[in-house]
């Protein structure tokens, strides 16, 4: 017998695109599903459009919030109402090929997993393709192989897509609350986090969504750093989200074993020094090696550069952006 899957959507102005997000959902060759869908207050036809759908399929359940939740407090609200064993996570732009939570929960029971994650093809507004692989893209494939079933898969940064989600309902408890104090610790990387914490990640390699790029979305396919030709906006920008981080993993300290609460607590600090640094640091480096040891040798050289010597790294940020430029890159 086939399991019930709830299916979270959370929504917010989005009736440009979610028709068909709600018709690939359904359409689904996995039918056993339950779409739980958490509307944020939109201004524009999105209501209505969901409200259709839930008249004419019963495995729909739709709730209009009375106040602006925000992104994370609204999958917080969804997470709260599921029932059933399993659960995903969905974005209201994207489009679901049909295949997606057979092969997810295939693949979740297969590896006896507590989560499941996978690749995604990234589409522009018209759904044609940007990428074949948005993990490709990121360059997260390398560490996904390699720290898949540790806890450095997601503990530095950010390798699991939320959108592509499967997970046991049984890890809600430990994943709530979500941290809310900072933007730059995201709903899929305090899940995937936790998870791989206190149980075990999967990974589907083969990607069933089509990722939408429209210039709107929340969170998308782009490597922010690229776009900025400030040295100092790029370094101040790396600081910040590491602060971000850490600041979140030493608020929810109790998630962590004793080694990781010590090592969260000295990169916080160490991240925090940073910010004064102008021209070169000398001091933290075991921090340092300890949080990027397991990264390829070219990231943690430039991390360590940008970081640490800032002077020497913005003469070689400098050089580069200009060979781009002349190359139309940049």
């Amino acid at each position: 017998m086939e399991d019930t899957i709830d299916i979270l959507l959370p929504t917010y102005n989005g009736e440009k695109y979610i028709k068909e997000q709600l018709d690939s959902i359904l359409s689904q060759d996995y039918q056993k599903i339950r779409l739980i869908i958490s509307d944020d207050c939109s201004k524009d036809n999105t209501v209505s459009i969901l409200k259709e759908y839930e008249q004419n399929d019963s495995r729909i359940k739709v709730f209009l919030q009375e106040e602006n939740l925000g992104v994370i407090r609204n999958i917080e609200f969804l997470l709260k109402q599921v029932q059933s064993n399993f659960y995903m996570l969905a974005d209201q732009d994207d489009v679901w090929l049909p295949q997606k939570v057979s092969k997810s929960i295939e693949k979740l029971k297969e590896e006896n997993a507590d989560l499941v994650f996978g690749d995604l093809k990234v589409v522009d507004q018209n759904l044609q393709k940007i990428h074949t692989s948005f993990n490709e893209f990121m360059l997260l494939n390398d560490k996904i192989q390699r720290y898949l079933s540790t806890t450095k898969l997601n503990y530095l940064y950010n390798c699991v897509t939320g959108c592509t989600i499967l997970s046991k309902k049984s890890v809600i408890e430990k994943v709530l609350p979500l941290p809310k104090n900072s933007k730059y610790m995201l709903h899929d990387h305090w899940i995937g986090l936790v998870v791989s914490l206190h149980g075990k990640v999967a990974y589907l390699k083969e990607p069933y969504i089509l990722y939408r790029q429209h210039g709107n979305n929340e969170v998308g396919a782009q490597k922010v750093t690229h776009t900025m030709s400030d040295f100092r906006e790029v370094r101040n920008l790396l600081i910040q989200v590491k602060l971000g981080v850490f600041e979140a993993y030493c608020e929810n300290s109790q998630i962590f074993p004793e080694d990781l609460q010590r090592l969260n607590l000295e990169a916080l600090e160490y991240f925090k020094r940073l910010k004064s640094v102008k021209y070169f640091n000398l001091r933290g480096w075991s921090i340092f090696h300890q949080l990027y040891r397991t990264e390829k040798k070219m990231y943690y050289l430039e991390n360590w550069l940008v970081l640490n010597f800032p002077l020497v790294a913005k003469f070689l940020f400098q050089i580069r952006y200009a060979i781009l430029k002349i190359l139309k890159k940049r």
